[in-house]
């Protein structure tokens, strides 16, 4: 049995293909994929592992918040 956490809609399974993914792709297309991400309005930053929890509350609440707009 899996004793792992996991986000609302992951599961193991998901995790797996995600990490496969990232493993197997090719230095130019990680880079393309960073690319894309910036040009959608998502940025990589470091953040110290104490404030982890804090960060994803805020963008839950700005997810939340985008919803309720449209």
């Amino acid at each position: 049995m899996d004793k792992n956490k996991y986000p609302r809609g992951w599961n193991q399974q998901r995790v797996q293909e995600v990490v496969d993914h990232i493993e197997t792709r090719t230095e130019e297309e990680a880079i393309a994929e960073d690319e894309a991400a910036f040009e959608q309005g998502y940025t990589a930053m470091q953040v110290p592992r104490e404030l982890v929890p804090i960060v994803r509350q805020l963008i839950s609440l700005m997810d939340q918040r985008s919803d309720v707009a449209t």
